[in-house]
């Protein structure tokens, strides 16, 4: 279990022991990899078999498709890393040394009966931030309720730190993290911010790590067409050791695709956790509006308000306007993720609310075209929701073979799945900056998790639930016009994970098309 609130408020450096590529990591692998080979060779299979050719084929040809994608993210990445982001780095840690500073930095946070030492955590950072850079600061904090602005009023007493950051406390006066954001943002638009000055978007449990900021906004200095960037980030567990480990995988994941599509100029979003942007543009009314009320218009559901996915508003509405955006890597925040009675339940909620925010803007964002976009961008928010059908193609085929030619396959398909896992897991080693020979196992877990957890919202998009903010839920529709809408959903989701079975048994031999003659004896 990790719930010690040292771990909770690292300062400096990155995660202490050997680097990933040290012999003492390097053994576990060499074991991992012998065990494969062994498995191969003395286990049955049928690798070999004429009968199972056509599957083999079938299977080589989406893993082609789907890992010649993730290479090529993985060579811009590799691209970004060593030759794009150095010359800029080099250029804004120059400008930042030669004692450029904005003419004024906002923090705009919001929490909500936050526990008190993830709130002083956060507030720590935040201030030896600022005194680190030497530059006071104005933190707007969205609170939802007396118990919050009491800890941060009371924090700031005892460190005096009120020398370098001045904190606004704006009480909302509507329920939800996004009415919190908007109070706090026209309260910024009141005290009349503007211009190009950097706006620091932060969750009431993100800590920063040294020299986050500095990184940040030298970026934003030195490109005056950059409008938002984001950062890395890294969650710090208070519950079992394998949430933490397919956290660890998750933002490693994360790192490696930020890195790709920044060469880009755009992201796939900016994340609430920690993004920076222009005090121009986010103190706009229709920017604001845009937080506090997105909403989709659905033939299905009609209209329905977004619960969460802030950051995919502001992601959306920058989209919009083409505006240039980035990533930082080398600016770190740490995050406190508590899970709860129910590991499984944090994880399928986590990943219900950020499947549910990709799908509820997919649409829309694809909508913009790749000329707005962009066509690598594009492309990939395209590719999102393929991947949705395409993870759940391999699973159904090694059943039905299973089930159908011989039972042997499923070690064939074991075999692969440890040894495709197992060298993507080769890539994020790096990025996750350990070994964890858990990493192939979680992985393949996870991508079938998400995919079934997509193919159920694709139809339920309005179905919402925010356990981190006080279990907020959507409101559900009564009557009988609500009855048939979940009835149509339910349908629709039947209907098209039957088109996705009767594909794959058609395909692996259980179900034979009918032939030409037949065809035409029918039409004629």
């Amino acid at each position: 279990m990790s719930t010690t609130a040292s771990r909770a408020a690292p300062r400096g450096g990155r995660d202490a022991g050997p680097p990933w590529y040290h012999w003492s990591n390097l053994l576990p692998l060499y074991l991992y990899v012998t065990a494969l080979v062994l498995a191969l060779l003395h286990l049955p299979n049928n690798v070999w078999n004429p009968r199972t050719h056509q599957v083999l084929a079938g299977l080589g040809l989406i893993g082609l498709w789907r890992y010649g994608w993730w290479a090529v993210h993985l060579v811009r990445a590799k691209w970004f890393t060593h030759r794009v982001y150095p010359r800029e780095r080099a250029a804004a840690d120059a400008l930042w040394a030669g004692g450029w500073r904005p003419r004024h930095l906002y923090f705009m946070m919001t929490t909500f009966k936050e526990a008190p030492d993830i709130t002083r955590a956060v507030l720590r950072s935040i201030v030896d931030e600022c005194r680190r850079a030497r530059l006071p600061a104005q933190l707007f904090v969205g609170t939802g309720s007396h118990f919050d602005e009491a800890v941060i009023d009371g924090y700031l007493q005892e460190i005096d730190g009120h020398r370098w950051l001045e904190v606004v406390l704006v009480r909302q006066s509507a329920p939800g993290k996004r009415m919190a954001i908007g109070a706090a943002l026209r309260a910024m638009a009141r005290r009349g911010i503007r211009g190009d000055d950097p706006v620091v978007f932060m969750d009431g449990d993100a800590i920063l790590e040294r020299d986050c900021l500095s990184r940040c906004l030298s970026l934003m200095g030195l490109d005056p067409q950059l409008r938002a960037l984001t950062t890395n980030e890294k969650a710090l567990v208070r519950g079992p050791d394998w949430i933490q480990d397919w956290l660890d995988l998750r933002f490693a994941q994360r790192d490696l695709g930020m890195r790709s599509h920044a060469l880009s100029r755009k992201v796939l979003t900016l994340t609430g956790r920690l993004s920076v942007f222009r005090a121009g543009d986010v103190t706009r009314r229709d920017f604001i509006r845009l937080i506090e009320s997105d909403h989709l218009d659905h033939w299905l559901w009609g209209r329905f308000r977004f619960l969460s996915g802030d950051d995919k508003s502001t992601w959306y509405w920058l989209l919009q306007r083409g505006a240039a955006m980035t990533y930082v890597p080398d600016a770190m925040v740490y995050t406190i993720e508590k899970v709860g009675d129910s590991a499984f339940d944090y994880v399928k909620q986590t990943l219900l609310r950020w499947s549910g925010n990709m799908m509820r803007n997919g649409a829309r964002a694809m909508a913009l075209g790749p000329r707005r976009v962009g066509p690598f961008i594009w492309w990939c928010i395209v590719d999102q929701r393929i991947a949705v059908w395409t993870s759940l193609v391999s699973p159904a085929v090694a059943l039905s073979t299973a089930l159908f030619v011989t039972p042997t396959f499923l070690v064939v398909y074991v075999l692969w799945i440890a040894t495709t896992r197992f060298i993507t897991s080769l890539v994020l080693f790096g990025h996750g900056r350990r070994v964890n020979l858990r990493f192939p196992f979680l992985l393949y877990a996870g991508q079938l998790l998400n995919a079934s957890l997509k193919v159920y919202i694709w139809f339920r998009l309005p179905k919402q639930r925010w356990k981190n903010r006080g279990n907020q839920r959507a409101r559900q529709g009564q009557g009988g016009v609500w009855a048939l809408r979940n009835a149509a959903a339910f349908l629709l989701t039947t209907l098209a994970v039957a088109a996705l079975l009767f594909f794959v048994m058609t395909y692996v031999g259980p179900l034979r098309l009918p032939d030409q003659h037949v065809w035409h004896d029918l039409l004629h």
